[in-house]
């Protein structure tokens, strides 16, 4: 664990203010809207007076999480809040101009995540890369600090952890994440409904996408890269909602044989979405979403590139190949 600030300087910096603003990145996760959600209710609970934005709002599929409705698109004015708390978002561009535009007036910048690749921006940061999720970072902040976790924030954890680590099966999982799983149930978590609402509620729209992905599925010729591509007249045809392509590379992922699977997907804005995930630990496809001006982590990382995708895809793959060609 590293960081220039521990959990005992953060108690006092929630101790000695009174209103914050919870952000995390665009294009959230459930660790991202999950983090955000249980620190600051259990700040609410505190009495403090908190505020909470994202660039892309709520996903659809995460719409369920208790108290999600506070969670708003940031508006033109800067917000008057004493600090930001931008959980879960590796670089500060990330967290959208917007939104970065709503923090511009509070007095300091508290930035927790758990990303190797965090550029360590904000005025206090916590980092921790070997937590498999922020949401994990949140409990055990709450644990360290003795604050009482609400039964909203409870369920919060619960999804943003679930969700960062493939349901507990991910190598980042620990015994401590199972743990706090456990004492989380033992405060009144239930377990088979927040599964349900957060893994068995697929729209029809997503299971089409399966069909869709499968057609355009790629794998080399040596079996080791799968990668598949979204166009936007794909996405425009099945009415995708931006978080509906969520967690499908896991599907290529799981292909016997793939060490490495990619997604490409075509953004309104003409940019390129990349999802990488590796499957061995040998091969770190952070250092390849790093030389595209992304970042993530070891097991699972990020780009954006400019368009076309067939330009995008092309330069990824390459440093995909060169990287496994390095190491086996």
């Amino acid at each position: 664990m590293n960081g220039n600030t521990s959990f005992e300087k953060i108690g006092e910096i929630i101790a000695e203010n009174d209103s914050f603003l919870m952000i995390s990145h665009v294009s959230p996760d459930g660790d991202a809207i999950g983090s955000i959600l249980a620190l600051g209710h259990v700040l609410e609970s505190m009495g403090k007076r908190v505020h909470y934005r994202n660039e892309d709002g709520v996903p659809s599929s995460l719409e369920f999480l208790p108290h999600a409705e506070v969670v708003e698109q940031p508006s033109e004015e800067p917000l008057d809040v004493d600090v930001v708390f931008a959980l879960d978002c590796a670089t500060q561009p990330r967290l959208g101009e917007k939104v970065l535009h709503q923090a511009s007036s509070a007095k300091l910048m508290v930035n927790i995540d758990h990303h190797k690749t965090n550029t360590r921006y904000g005025d206090f940061y916590f980092i921790d890369d070997s937590s498999p999720a922020t949401g994990q970072i949140i409990y055990n902040l709450c644990q360290t600090l003795d604050y009482k976790i609400t039964d909203i924030a409870r369920d919060n954890i619960y999804v943003a952890t679930s969700t960062d680590t493939g349901s507990f099966r991910y190598r980042g999982t620990t015994e401590h994440t199972y743990k706090m799983a456990a004492d989380l149930v033992s405060k009144g978590l239930d377990v088979a409904k927040l599964n349900e609402d957060t893994y068995e509620k697929s729209p029809l729209r997503k299971v089409k996408l399966l069909g869709e992905m499968l057609s355009t599925l790629n794998v080399s010729d040596d079996g080791r890269v799968a990668d598949w591509c979204l166009s936007q007249s794909v996405k425009d045809e099945l009415k995708l909602l931006p978080d509906d392509t969520e967690d499908m590379i896991n599907t290529i992922r799981a292909i016997e044989g793939v060490l490495v699977a990619c997604s490409f997907e075509d953004l309104p804005s003409g940019q390129v979405r990349i999802s990488l995930r590796s499957k061995s630990d040998d091969l770190d496809v952070s250092a390849v979403a790093q030389n595209f001006g992304g970042g993530g982590h070891a097991r699972a990382a990020g780009i954006r590139l400019d368009g076309p995708l067939a330009d995008a895809r092309e330069k990824v793959i390459s440093a995909v190949n060169e990287l496994i060609e390095n190491v086996f």
